[in-house]
């Protein structure tokens, strides 16, 4: 079991990470997207990243890294990279936090295929009696 420290959180935040830059040349492209949520003693952060090149063989390589985690109150975290049976990796990564009404979570999906990396985090953050904090960061798509 993994124990997890968070400072108190003393009023409602949502920091989102700006999307890695994206860059093809030659059958090669990297990216991707983070995302973090905040609401009273809770938060939640999602990130993943992808890369893929083609040798002047012709032969393709791919990466994709995600994960996540969450604090304070009730969490739940879990990640997982499938291939695709192409040549190309899916992964996706959940967060989520609550306490009560206050909660907040993160959402990523990350797709790496030939030349191209996809990817977009949705994050949320909600206090009772607040309207919901919510953003998007996309790359590739």
């Amino acid at each position: 079991m993994t124990k997890r420290f968070i400072a108190p959180l003393a009023a409602l935040a949502l920091v989102v990470v700006p999307a890695v830059a994206q860059a093809q040349a030659g059958g090669s492209a990297t990216g991707g997207s983070a995302g973090s949520a905040a609401a009273g003693g809770t938060s939640a952060s999602t990130v993943g990243t992808g890369g893929t090149s083609t040798g002047a063989n012709g032969a393709t390589g791919s990466s994709l890294a995600t994960g996540g985690s969450a604090a304070g109150g009730k969490t739940m975290d879990r990640s997982h990279v499938n291939e695709t049976g192409n040549g190309g990796l899916n992964g996706q990564s959940k967060a989520m936090a609550h306490d009560g009404g206050t909660f907040s979570k993160s959402h990523t999906k990350t797709k790496v295929k030939d030349g191209e990396v996809e990817s977009r985090t949705k994050a949320m953050s909600h206090e009772p009696g607040s309207k919901p904090v919510k953003s998007t960061t996309t790359t590739g798509q």
